[in-house]
């Protein structure tokens, strides 16, 4: 039997880079909350942090050729600009090195099939990477703010997911969400389908049909960790990844 089929696959989780403070310093700081590491690990995979940096595509590739998984975590709003809209009042000042970092590394984890999870910005993220857009301020929209209340208080939604998508498989037929975010997915990026949406029939959840594990949830699993079920999903995926890719190496003569 190869032990690799029980090893702890490496998952990478993006991280912020901005200023933090800290017992007596303030400096400008990579950070991650750590209930997401947490997640990964009582999911039992091992959690390597990827913080923003120059970025091209054989850095990412390097990077992705040491990992079994991928989190694009939380964070400010991507930069309008990528999928062609100008700024919101409310959007956040884009972090553009984030979001170069972000992107480089989604391209490459799609381009050999890597696991990935999407959480909050990571779902929004994934859809313009693939060519969609975003409501940036959804109060606009819905005419209440409940699913950004401020001042990280998290909301509870009801998520209802697609039969016979991933998540359900994964969650069931609904789930409670924790939510925290004021953007969602508006024009659907190619290649992608709605798994789940809320009463409010906002998009909260997207999924690329075909591959592995590609799925992404506009809630926060890392805030409720008594339900592992998506870092379970995510990591089992990672196992499965790194043992094909054991068990084709040496490639075929």
């Amino acid at each position: 039997m190869n032990g690799s089929e029980f090893a702890r696959p490496i998952v990478g989780l993006t991280t912020y880079l901005q200023q933090a403070q800290t017992s007596v310093w303030d400096v400008h700081a990579s950070f991650l909350p750590g209930v997401y590491i947490k997640g990964v690990t009582l999911a039992g995979g091992i959690a390597t942090l990827l913080p923003p940096q120059p970025v091209d595509a054989e850095i990412a590739a390097r990077v992705l050729d040491r990992l079994d998984g991928l989190i694009i975590t939380g964070g400010k709003d991507v930069d309008p600009a990528t999928y062609g809209h100008d700024p919101h009042p409310t959007t956040d000042e884009p972090a553009r090195d984030r979001d170069a970092w972000e992107f480089a590394l989604l391209a490459g984890a799609l381009r050999r099939h890597l696991p990935v999870l999407g959480i909050c910005r990571g779902a929004q993220l994934l859809n313009v990477a693939l060519g969609g857009t975003l409501h940036q301020h959804l109060p606009d929209i819905l005419g209440h703010t409940r699913h950004q209340q401020g001042n990280a208080v998290f909301s509870t939604s009801t998520v209802h997911t697609v039969e016979g998508s991933k998540l359900a498989g994964l969650i069931g037929e609904t789930s409670d969400a924790q939510c925290y975010h004021h953007q969602a997915i508006d024009r659907l990026g190619d290649g992608l389908v709605v798994c789940a949406r809320d009463t409010d029939g906002v998009i909260e959840a997207v999924e690329m049909p075909g591959h592995d594990f590609v799925l992404a949830v506009q809630w926060h699993p890392e805030e409720t960790l008594d339900d592992l079920r998506l870092f379970a999903g995510l990591v089992e995926a990672a196992r499965n990844h790194t043992t094909e890719r054991v068990n084709l190496w040496p490639p075929p003569n």
